[in-house]
């Protein structure tokens, strides 16, 4: 017999079931929980990562399949790529969209997005799109691939890719589609990008049959915000000093702030005191100029998340 946790109320906890991405985005997909307030920890051992909010209840799986379990019901909500969305939803049109409900803009390597580049050999004669009429593409984007080359009016052969896609032209394939966030690897493997194909960035998406439910559907947009407040901290910092009132328009315009600094009285009525959000790679260079203007007292201190 099922166990129901209650509420002091007698209400039922509503558990969020939740889909973490397995393979590239998993190590990230943590620190970005642990930035936001949550402790998930993944074993190798265990498809079922722990995490200290008894309201959710998570579940290791391939970013590739995200989308069909999400749809499915299987899971209320989970983090995958737009790319794989799209992916699921051209294969599954008689299925109601999945909702959206947060881009996370961060990828394996960095915080930004990645994009599905169409690439051919340097040493090839493709330039464009049109110039594949009748060759194979090989990909693991599949259907996405089609739906381009189908715009494009050109059609072509496109046949899944298990791994290893860089290597395939010209013996295997003509050309490839593969996700790329700097180029490196393609260019590594003497491949020229001819075109953009999709831009994909991690997003959190749910079900409608989990947005009906008002606890689910709080649950689901109040993590959102807690994750994408993490990610617009990334790389930022707060900077406080104190401030002679008389060197405070200089102080000011060498900040470059996330909004206008937080300026507050001292008990000296001679000194204020400013509080400022800016880009950490900033820092080394502005403290030495604050300090000639006359900022004592500097404090710069890491931020967890910021809320927009």
């Amino acid at each position: 017999m099922a166990v129901h946790h209650c509420l002091k109320d007698g209400s039922r906890i509503v558990t969020l079931k939740l889909g973490i991405p397995k393979g590239s985005l998993e190590q990230s997909t943590v620190d970005l929980f642990r930035r936001a307030g949550y402790q998930l920890i993944v074993s190798s051992r265990s498809y079922f990562p722990t995490i200290d909010d008894p309201e959710i209840s998570c579940m290791l799986i391939r970013a590739q399949e995200m989308a069909r379990y999400v749809a499915d019901g299987v899971l209320d909500a989970g983090l995958t790529g737009l790319d794989w969305v799209r992916e699921h939803e051209l294969g599954h049109p008689e299925q109601p969209p999945l909702t959206p409900i947060a881009d996370l803009v961060y990828a394996k390597q960095s915080f930004g997005t990645v994009r599905w580049v169409l690439a051919a050999p340097d040493d090839s004669p493709f330039r464009e799109a049109r110039d594949f009429e009748g060759c194979r593409i090989a990909t693991e984007l599949v259907r996405v691939t089609r739906d381009y080359f189908t715009r494009q009016g050109v059609s072509v052969d496109v046949e899944f890719s298990w791994g290893a896609t860089e290597v395939k032209p010209p013996v295997l394939a003509d050309g490839i589609v593969e996700a790329t966030e700097t180029g490196s690897t393609l260019r590594a493997n003497r491949l020229r990008i001819l075109d953009t194909v999709l831009e994909s960035r991690t997003q959190l998406v749910a079900n409608a049959a989990a947005l009906a439910d008002p606890r689910k559907r709080e649950k689901i947009e109040n993590l959102a915000l807690l994750l994408n407040a993490a990610i617009h901290a990334q790389g930022r910092v707060g900077l406080m000093l104190n401030v002679p009132s008389q060197q405070l328009p200089q102080i000011l315009s060498l900040l470059p702030a996330l909004q206008q600094p937080t300026v507050s009285a001292l008990s000296d009525p001679a000194w204020v005191a400013v509080n400022t959000i800016l880009e950490e790679k900033t820092v080394r260079d502005l403290i030495p100029r604050l300090k000639a203007a006359g900022g004592q007292g500097i404090v710069e201190y890491p931020l967890n998340k910021i809320v927009v």
